[in-house]
């Protein structure tokens, strides 16, 4: 266990690392592949893939298009698509969308490591995508996936969302998702410039909870990265102070053990079994007011006390320490 305070600079440092982009884009022409992917759930028996994430064999296809080159970092962008292999009740949202960042000169020769990317609830990809610029600079190709229901898979006017008062439709979303994520796996294992042997998942907030679901339903993805994590999400909102006033309505559900029925099919604490079996890095914030700090010790002591960072902050005060962030995820990472 690592605790950490914090040293200044990283909030100057902040808003340089996530604009990297911006300044030093160069754009490409269209040279747009199609290929074909194939996912294969050979190994689903023996790693104990739940259930609700297995999927059939699929041959799937793949569009990659040049995006732009951030030459002064040394790295490529793409973007991909392909059709989900859930169809949702809104058309857009079964093409799943994802930009892939990867080393320039990156070769079959010299195979650099892979890793997801899922991105925080506002779903700018501010995050996410200053997370796959590092990464990628630092050698790892990183693929950032939207999850259902966000981004380019959200139509003009679509009041759908990832996560709602519906229980079973984010339920579903959240399913969608993770069947994605696993394709998109398949996708990333197959690049040629990828070492298939050290591929992982980095995930913050509420992408460390999806991130945790989508790392438990794949056995391809090894090396697992969770920042501002959370296990036992009913425990943790329902004794929150904020959750008082809806107490009322949620004992009309079945109180804390009928909302435990409900969300154990997206809560990382319910994969705890195949996380321990994942090299898990966690990161968390000491003073976390958005995910309970609680929270992210039940996971860590549920997955095997693996590695924990923690910082001393509150949720959204944790971006001040990206920079020692980013190290210990890019370290971690590449193993």
């Amino acid at each position: 266990m690592i605790r950490w305070s914090a040293p200044a600079v990283s909030a100057l440092l902040l808003p340089t690392l996530l604009g990297l982009p911006a300044p030093a884009a160069e754009p490409v022409a269209d040279r747009s592949i199609s290929s074909e992917c194939r996912f294969d759930p050979a190994d689903d028996a023996s790693w104990g893939v739940p259930d609700l994430y297995r999927m059939p064999t699929r041959t799937f296809e793949c569009k990659l298009t040049p995006r732009f080159t951030l030459r002064h970092v040394g790295v490529e962008v793409y973007n991909l698509t392909f059709p989900s292999p859930v169809k949702s009740s809104v058309l857009e949202n079964d093409t799943v969308y994802a930009e892939y960042f990867v080393p320039i000169g990156a070769s079959p020769g010299a195979k650099v490591p892979g890793v997801l990317v899922l991105d925080i609830l506002d779903g700018a990809a501010v995050v996410s995508r200053g997370e796959a610029v590092w990464l990628a600079q630092n050698g790892v190709a990183s693929l950032f996936v939207y999850m259902a229901h966000y981004g380019p898979r959200r139509p003009a006017g679509s009041r759908v969302r990832m996560l709602s008062a519906n229980v079973e439709q984010s339920l579903a979303a959240i399913r969608q998702t993770v069947l994605d994520c696993r394709c998109a796996t398949a996708w990333l294992a197959s690049r040629p410039e990828v070492d298939a042997t050290r591929l992982g998942l980095v995930g913050t907030s509420l992408g460390s909870l999806i991130g945790a679901n989508v790392a438990a339903a794949e056995p391809k993805l090894k090396n697992v990265c969770l920042l501002l994590p959370a296990g036992g999400l009913v425990d943790a909102f329902y004794d929150h102070p904020k959750a008082k006033p809806y107490l009322p309505v949620l004992d009309l559900l079945g109180g804390k053990d009928g909302l435990k029925k409900l969300i154990a099919p997206a809560d990382p604490l319910t994969y705890a079994p195949q996380l321990k079996r994942k090299n898990l890095l966690l990161i968390a914030a000491s003073r976390d007011d958005v995910l309970p700090p609680k929270s992210a010790e039940a996971l860590w002591e549920a997955t095997g006390k693996q590695k924990i960072v923690w910082f001393d902050s509150t949720h959204v005060g944790a971006a001040v320490y990206a920079i020692p962030a980013l190290k210990a995820v890019t370290e971690h990472v590449k193993q």
